[in-house]
């Protein structure tokens, strides 16, 4: 596992900590543990999912759609990071 350099600076967890952790429980099966180690995995997965078709079938995906659900990844991450934080300092 790579080290995080935001939490090994400041001490507290980057929006992507947890990433690496979630994407091993998730080859290895661990479904429900996976989701509940970093729950942004799933949509970012999708993502390039998406990515990928758009590469491989061109004009299967606009790039609007690209970028709203882009647009929605982040969002999802940043929640995900801010709850994490809370938690953290509470």
């Amino acid at each position: 596992m790579l080290p995080c350099f935001v939490k090994a600076i400041f001490g507290i967890d980057c929006p992507v900590c947890g990433f690496q952790r979630s994407m091993l429980l998730l080859l290895k099966g661990e479904y429900r543990n996976s989701f509940l180690m970093y729950p942004p995995l799933l949509f970012i997965l999708a993502l390039l999912v998406i990515l990928a078709v758009r590469l491989l079938v061109p004009g299967a995906i606009t790039r609007k759609i690209v970028n709203r659900y882009a647009a929605i990844v982040l969002i999802v991450i940043g929640v995900n990071y801010a709850v994490k934080l809370t938690v953290f300092f509470v």
